[in-house]
């Protein structure tokens, strides 16, 4: 057993003073190892009285607990809990110490009302067949002007911001492959001219697309964007408000991307980052197994 962090003596010298004080004065011995008189006849009598072990470290749990708690108490605050009482509604009730039920509550991992909801099942999906329903997503990312705080370590040195650029993210739904840019803004102009190309590149490898999934950001609520979807021939489609998960797949993928891509290497300018995402993209749709897809990757579910 450790001793006690503010304890001046361990078992091994508590032995050591004993072994002085039965040849020498007690006040002597003690204010030799920094104790006080009282301390050092203290681990005497406990000497004389057990011997040796004795002097050994004990546990400072106390002996008796006035307020534990019996397993009817345990299930009675849990079943009050479940018809939404507060805790001091629980305490007055069962006449508890008020602290008590709160620990109970905590132990039991309901101290919050809101974790006695149901959580709504992850309703998982995916379409059989690529091109089906595309996923978009944007990410805004800071320009890069020298090594930032991520690899440096320190936020000490400032720099006058350069400003924001934007990552467009497409990832088709059956294959997960993905189509990947960097453009200035997230306006509905660059969301328009990234979906021609996304369409473009996934009809390269013989993938038609159907349908398209974004969140509910300006570009994609626009009058542009959705009139660019009908003369391209796709079919748009909006995630519920406040319910990213729905857009799950792209959200994912900006992750992957950020942390292989964006935060992997240490960029010294905007322009080498965003030169490198066509290369990671391109190893992560060719090369880089996908546990979705049973550890192959996107590519091996591509039309051509």
């Amino acid at each position: 057993m450790n001793s006690h962090k503010n304890a001046k003596l361990t078992a091994r010298g508590r032995e050591e003073m004993i072994q002085r004080m039965l040849d020498n004065p007690a006040a002597t011995v003690a204010a030799g190892f920094g104790v006080s008189l009282r301390t050092a006849r203290k681990w005497m009598k406990r000497y004389r009285e057990g011997g040796l072990a004795s002097l050994a470290d004990a546990s400072s749990r106390p002996r008796h607990c006035r307020n534990r708690l019996t397993e009817l108490d345990v299930s009675r605050i849990f079943e009050l809990r479940k018809k939404r009482q507060t805790g001091d509604a629980i305490a007055l009730r069962l006449g508890l110490c008020r602290s008590t039920v709160f620990r109970a509550l905590r132990r039991l991992g309901c101290s919050r009302l809101s974790s006695l909801e149901e959580k709504e099942p992850v309703q998982r999906y995916q379409w059989a067949k690529p091109g089906q329903m595309l996923h978009l997503d944007i990410k805004r990312l800071g320009k890069i002007d020298g090594v930032g705080h991520r690899k440096t370590g320190t936020r000490q040195v400032r720099r006058r911001r350069p400003g924001w650029e934007y990552l467009h993210v497409c990832v088709d739904d059956a294959s997960r492959a993905a189509y990947t840019a960097v453009l200035p803004d997230e306006t509905a102009e660059s969301a328009i001219e990234f979906l021609w190309f996304a369409i473009a590149w996934y009809a390269s490898h013989g993938i038609k697309v159907e349908r398209i999934l974004t969140d509910n950001g300006a570009c994609y609520r626009s009058w542009k964007f959705r009139d660019a979807c009908r003369e391209f021939g796709i079919t748009h489609k909006r995630t519920r408000p406040y319910r990213p998960q729905t857009n799950g797949k792209a959200e994912r993928f900006i992750r992957t991307a950020l942390n292989e891509w964006a935060y992997a290497e240490t960029y010294t300018h905007s322009w080498k980052r965003t030169a490198y995402l066509s290369i990671w993209t391109h190893r992560y749709n060719f090369l880089r197994p996908h546990s979705a897809l049973g550890r192959k990757p996107p590519a091996s579910r591509l039309g051509g």
